[in-house]
């Protein structure tokens, strides 16, 4: 005979108020599709990217890959990957990031911890100033050494470098055009390539 044992509901956690979201509140969000980023303790949600936007996520990460690997300066990543930048954000998820070989040592088992010294990130429709705003100050004040943003839909391409604690422009590039880079100085991307549909 099988006796049915009551036991009590687990209780739920609350989520944490805004400003106050660890690195552990996050590892514990349900893997829904979502993607998720804790910003000076605010939780940032945006949906899954969009076609375009992966297409032009794989188009500079294989760029960013194939020329750092043929010369051995460093590592390259692809979201989702979590990048804690210590008590600012734990984590980010940037598009593609590079770490130079000298700095191999922020990578850990699970995570990024620190500043990458480049970063790319693709914009999103709803919410193109997440990249624009938050995460230009984010990124340098991490002391991230160089940012770029892409604009789908304005076919281009800005390249920020860190001048002391700010960004300044390194340039803008659009159709026709090709990038130039301070952190890899011989590394390029035509500006075309991200325009096709």
């Amino acid at each position: 005979m099988q006796v049915a044992v009551q036991t009590r509901p687990t209780p739920r956690r609350r989520p944490p108020a805004q400003g106050r979201w660890t690195y552990a509140d996050y590892a514990r969000l349900p893997n829904n599709g979502m993607r998720y980023e804790v910003i000076r303790g605010e939780l940032y949600m945006s949906p899954a990217p969009s076609p375009i936007h992966q297409r032009i996520s794989l188009i500079l990460a294989v760029e960013l890959f194939t020329f750092v690997e043929a010369h051995k300066l460093g590592r390259v990543y692809t979201s989702p990957i979590d990048v804690n930048l210590l008590s600012l954000a734990n984590p980010v998820q940037p598009d593609v990031l590079f770490i130079s070989r000298k700095r191999l040592s922020i990578i850990k088992r699970k995570f990024i911890e620190g500043a990458p010294d480049l970063i790319m990130e693709v914009l999103s429709p709803g919410n193109p100033e997440h990249d624009r705003r938050t995460k230009l100050q984010l990124y340098a004040e991490a002391g991230v050494r160089e940012y770029w943003i892409v604009d789908p839909e304005e076919c281009a391409i800005d390249i920020y470098v860190l001048r002391g604690q700010a960004y300044a422009l390194l340039g803008r590039y659009g159709a026709g055009e090709q990038t130039q880079s301070e952190v890899l100085p011989e590394f390029a991307v035509n500006v075309d390539e991200i325009c096709q549909p």
